[in-house]
């Protein structure tokens, strides 16, 4: 699917409109859809919930990225038809650092697991730290260490160079600006996937199920970046959803020893949780903020 999109489907660099970002966004979610009905089918209705619910708390945390997407993009002055191209080598980059985040996490989990302990706090801590973050901290990207690392192995030119990440210069190598940008997606999907695996681990121990739910949320990333980029803004109790989200999946981990959440109610909690913080966000926007659509 990713040759395919990269390949085919956005082979010439353009501007992704709202309308296409939309209908590539419900084509992906209909997709993971199919994908869960062939599990329910194929292994276990309970494995089918797992994947469900394990696929809606990565989307909803991905949803912060776009935060940072917009700020990075934004801060760089990246020409929307360039956007798509450093989103696509982003998830790239993601999938395959998820894949080793998940393979080692499982492994440690079966041999020692008490970590589940470890982990738990971790994201109740997390979850607390989230819910009660200021608003107006920002995302800085020219103090990020990702650009200073970068700007001690490679030269960076001042300009872009259409879409390329590299170009050569009176024999020399030189990174352009578009690799910085996606120096710093890659970096900021590393620091969110330290929240999202373990999260993910605590509703489904199957490394299958968690690395599926990862790529399918993954996947529809760039569409949903394209699609709420002017109005993500909008949603500011989402960030109080995802915390209480975070802290019911750390209990959930730091209780296993003694009792077992059903997976469907976790599922209905996680459903409920993400309902209410977009609807309360819809019913009482933020007054202070002006949130153009674009």
């Amino acid at each position: 699917m990713l040759a395919l999109d990269i390949g085919v489907f956005h082979k010439k660099a353009h501007a992704i409109s709202v309308k296409e970002a939309l209908s590539w966004s419900a084509f992906w979610i209909a997709l993971s859809g199919l994908f869960a009905v062939g599990i329910y089918f194929l292994r276990s209705t309970v494995q089918a919930t797992e994947f469900v619910t394990a696929y809606l708390i990565e989307k909803s945390l991905s949803v912060d990225n776009l935060f940072i997407f917009l700020t990075i993009f934004s801060y760089f002055k990246v020409p929307d038809k360039y956007q798509h191209k450093v989103l696509f080598w982003g998830v790239l980059g993601a999938l395959v650092m998820r894949a080793l985040f998940i393979i080692v996490g499982v492994a440690i989990l079966a041999k020692f697991s008490f970590i589940i302990y470890i982990l738990g706090a971790f994201l109740v801590f997390t979850g607390f730290k989230l819910f009660f973050a200021k608003d107006d901290i920002e995302f800085k990207p020219e103090s990020s260490w990702t650009l200073k690392l970068v700007r001690r192995f490679f030269g960076v030119s001042k300009n872009y160079h259409g879409d390329k990440f590299f170009v050569r210069k009176m024999g020399y190598v030189f990174a352009t600006p578009l690799f910085l940008v996606l120096a710093l997606v890659e970096t900021t999907d590393l620091v969110f996937a330290l929240d999202s695996i373990p999260a993910v681990l605590a509703v489904s121990p199957d490394p299958f199920i968690v690395y599926t739910s990862n790529i399918f949320a993954i996947l529809g990333l760039r569409s949903l970046y394209f699609a709420l980029a002017g109005v993500v803004g909008l949603f500011h109790y989402l960030n109080y959803g995802l915390a209480i989200i975070l802290s019911f999946i750390g209990v959930k981990m730091m209780i296993s020893g003694f009792y077992h959440v059903p997976i469907h109610f976790a599922l209905l909690f996680v459903l409920f949780i993400l309902s209410a913080s977009v609807i309360l966000s819809l019913v009482f926007p933020k007054k202070e903020s002006s949130i153009e659509l674009s």
